[in-house]
């Protein structure tokens, strides 16, 4: 297990598709591709959507085969899990899929002002410590940095099998008074039925390992999608 964490990690330093921000990069605000990732990556205006936490970039992956007109980013300090998802969009050639490995904390040093259209946040760790609230990736130290890179009007999408992280979520969304554009405790009971053959119900139907593992532990599936 060591050794092929270690061989994908190695794989993803020479995967085109991965940028790798240096410490100094993040820290001095010097990434080259601030500001310039429909110019000098993607070379097209197309919309820009993140996914933060991605993981093995399935929600990534999933939501560009949806779109290919927009262009998606996942973000994830785990090389070896991003791995997954680098491989796959170069395997078959994906354009308009791209990957970071940083922390999310580095977000505002990687996008300039208004440069993303839309964000995902899929499965995250809810981290339900008191001591680690900061890292709570829908609070309102995250959501302030959000509003600094994306345009107005732009949503943040949250699903979640965590009960605490969505009622937290809708916490913050009710005291900054925010703009609720769908919401759900429910999704496949609630929401999915209802949406027919609307884009919505396809970017829902984009399932994780780890959905599917806490769906078939039982677990309700959550969604909010606001304005932050």
């Amino acid at each position: 297990m060591a050794k092929r964490k270690l061989k994908r990690f190695a794989d993803v330093e020479t995967f085109d598709n991965v940028a790798k921000p240096t410490m100094e990069e993040a820290m001095s605000d010097s990434f080259a591709l601030k500001g310039k990732w429909n110019s000098d990556y993607f070379k097209n205006e197309n919309p820009i959507v993140l996914e933060l936490a991605c993981g093995k970039g399935e929600y990534t992956i999933g939501l560009a085969k949806n779109y290919p007109n927009k262009n998606f980013i996942g973000i994830d300090i785990k090389g070896a899990r991003l791995w997954a998802g680098a491989k796959y969009a170069t395997e078959n050639k994906m354009s308009n899929v791209g990957f970071i490995r940083t922390r999310i904390d580095f977000i505002t040093c990687l996008f300039g002002p208004q440069e993303v259209s839309e964000i995902w946040i899929t499965f995250a760790d809810p981290q339900p410590q008191k001591n680690r609230a900061r890292k709570r990736l829908t609070g309102n130290r995250f959501l302030d940095r959000y509003r600094i890179i994306m345009k107005s009007g732009g949503k943040v999408n949250l699903k979640s099998d965590s009960d605490f992280l969505y009622e937290f979520t809708k916490e913050v969304v009710a005291e900054g008074n925010l703009k609720v554009e769908v919401d759900s405790a429910n999704i496949y009971e609630e929401l999915v039925p209802g949406l027919g053959d609307a884009p919505l119900a396809k970017d829902l139907l984009i399932r994780t390992y780890y959905e599917q593992r806490w769906l078939n532990e039982g677990k309700k599936i959550k969604f909010i999608s606001f304005v932050p």
